[in-house]
């Protein structure tokens, strides 16, 4: 069976106080499996990177009020989701949230907003002290990167 290949959008969404927010979700095909990843997926047909992540940040968090950056990092994955196996390109836009940072998850619509368990702001030192799995790989030294030096132009791959 062929990976599906998409395009998608992910949203490294920081508060005022320099905390990335992350998703801790499951594939229910694996079971006990677990991760954190920030808010995002896929692009439907004509629609805008912008439009994918505003819609995406408010379908799995509620959150529609926040200012969309840049994209800073890019990458492509191979990933397997409820058996379907994906090779996705995706890029990686910096936001801020600009009030308060109490958070739910949103109600799920779609089948895999259903599989997150937690959302919760973390520091890059506590990323980096987590023996939890974080995708990307690399987000903590990204994150120091863009707090200390800026968005990077042009964009990092990770």
């Amino acid at each position: 069976m062929r990976a599906e290949r998409r395009r998608a959008v992910r949203v490294l969404l920081l508060d005022g106080q320099d905390r990335i927010l992350l998703l801790h979700g499951f594939d229910p095909a694996v079971p006990g499996v677990t991760w954190w990843i920030t808010p995002g997926g896929g692009l439907e047909p004509g629609e805008s990177d912008e439009a994918a992540a505003r819609r995406e940040v408010a379908e799995e968090i509620g959150l529609t009020d926040f200012e969309l950056g840049p994209v800073v990092a890019y990458n492509t994955t191979s990933f397997s989701f409820r058996g379907r196996d994906y090779e996705q390109d995706q890029s990686f836009h910096l936001a801020r949230a600009t009030t308060g940072t109490a958070l739910k998850l949103a109600a799920a619509e779609a089948e895999e907003h259903a599989l997150f368990l937690a959302a919760r702001w973390w520091t890059p030192p506590e990323l980096r002290a987590t023996d939890e799995t974080v995708y990307p790989e690399g987000l903590a030294g990204l994150i120091e990167r863009v707090l200390a030096d800026g968005p990077p132009v042009p964009p990092v791959r990770l």
